[in-house]
């Protein structure tokens, strides 16, 4: 641990500069950063330290290619949505419709809500719901496609 604590002293500053160049926001690169060095928490056995602080800012850019990837996502769908939409009662409960989906078990329902509510990886979700990653993306995957047929029967 004392050598853990070494290396984050030595390498964090720098793997936080190159965090805040990827993505342009502070609070976003402080999030990367420490994605990196829980990564290499997990890793530190198997990584040799002269690899560093290469290792870290490769974890940060995939970490960051991910962020704009999502972020390219949130920008198109906003594009998509009309004007003419209601818009949402900052006071009103979070109630979203699939929530109440009858089709859904509660796995299903949980899996989803940490996905796409609290924007949890699979890795966090499994810790989280004590499953594994696999059985969390078949979760997922099958919530999904429930919730396209439903929506595909109640549009036709």
């Amino acid at each position: 641990m004392e050598q853990f604590e070494t290396v984050y002293r030595e390498h964090s500053r720098a793997v936080f500069r190159y965090a805040v160049k990827c993505v342009g926001r502070q609070d976003v690169a402080e999030d990367l950063a420490a994605d990196a060095f829980m990564e290499l928490h997990k890793r530190f056995d198997q990584i040799r330290t002269g690899e560093l602080p290469g290792w870290l800012f490769v974890v940060v850019k995939n970490r960051s290619i991910d962020y704009w990837r999502r972020k390219a996502v949130e920008q198109r769908h906003l594009s998509t949505l009309s004007s003419a939409e209601p818009s949402v009662d900052p006071e009103a409960p979070f109630d979203p419709w699939w929530l109440r989906a009858p089709e859904l078990k509660p796995i299903h329902r949980a899996c989803l809500h940490l996905r796409y509510v609290f924007d949890l990886d699979r890795a966090d979700i499994a810790r989280r719901l004590g499953l594994s990653e696999v059985q969390v993306k078949g979760h997922l995957q099958y919530a999904r496609e429930l919730l396209r047929k439903r929506l595909v029967q109640e549009t036709s």
